[in-house]
């Protein structure tokens, strides 16, 4: 079974990016769908929030400088069907030196082709920095699909025709000319906010058959879950954070067909 790639990617920090990529993979491999997260973030939020520590040496790092295997790199998470790519301060350096080597866009999706078509995953769910640089440049023309987290403020979408700008500039200058835009998750999202409502409503006019139907509520919980090294299911399995996730992880499975 084809393996599909996603990079989770937004040029903004403080979105939910890494919430999502984190709980949206933890909750796909709770419906039994191997899944392997990629930490290209050199602040490592992501691995710490999988309740992984840092090591020198254990990202992609050497990888994308020609050193290594990606394979080298796999490492098992505390839950089934779930592993991890760790990152590391290390990778921040690679941002320099990508742009000094040939086909420096594609480091990544050659870097990671082994592991896709090594069959041992149905899907790759790459965590990029809040930045659209060499790293998020790379994961995006690595990747099958975009999926954009989006959170639930005025300037959000400012935000969302900048990278939709960027995904279009890829595919015109034939870099990933397949990349799709999978998904917009919209999150932060506040019920008793009527701002939250009109960004979600303006994202639906704009994005009709792009914006997943689950809106992830914004949560004490879920902030505080990766300080504890754990995705919400771990941490608090009955609250509304819990339950969004395990709602998108239906529809992305539907969506994209992961399950087959």
């Amino acid at each position: 079974m084809a393996c599909t790639v996603f990079t989770i990617a937004n040029q903004k920090g403080g979105v939910g990016k890494t919430t999502t990529a984190v709980n949206l993979a933890a909750a796909l491999a709770a419906r039994k769908i191997h899944t392997l997260v990629v930490d290209l973030d050199p602040q490592a939020n992501a691995t710490s929030a999988l309740g992984l520590e840092k090591h020198e040496g254990k990202s992609l790092y050497g990888p994308l400088r020609g050193e290594g295997s990606a394979f080298e790199m796999l490492t098992p998470t505390a839950w089934p069907h779930l592993a991890l790519i760790p990152s590391e301060v290390d990778l921040a350096a690679i941002e320099i030196e990508l742009a000094q080597q040939e086909n420096y866009l594609l480091r990544l999706k050659t870097v990671l082709d082994p592991i896709r078509n090594s069959g041992g995953y149905r899907t790759i769910i790459i965590d990029c920095p809040p930045a659209l640089g060499m790293l998020s440049m790379n994961s995006l023309a690595a990747a099958d699909h975009l999926l954009i987290a989006l959170q639930c403020e005025y300037m959000a979408l400012e935000g969302l025709g900048q990278i939709l700008k960027v995904v279009d500039r890829l595919i015109n200058a034939g870099v990933n000319p397949t990349l799709d835009v999978g998904g917009v998750v919209m999150t932060m999202f506040d019920s008793r906010l009527n701002l939250s409502r009109q960004v979600v409503d303006e994202v639906r006019q704009h994005l009709p058959d792009k914006i997943f139907e689950t809106l992830i509520p914004r949560t004490v919980r879920l902030s505080e879950a990766p300080s504890f090294g754990q995705p919400i299911f771990a941490y608090d399995p009955h609250s509304p954070g819990a339950t969004a996730y395990t709602a998108l992880a239906k529809e992305v499975a539907a969506r994209f067909k992961l399950a087959e």
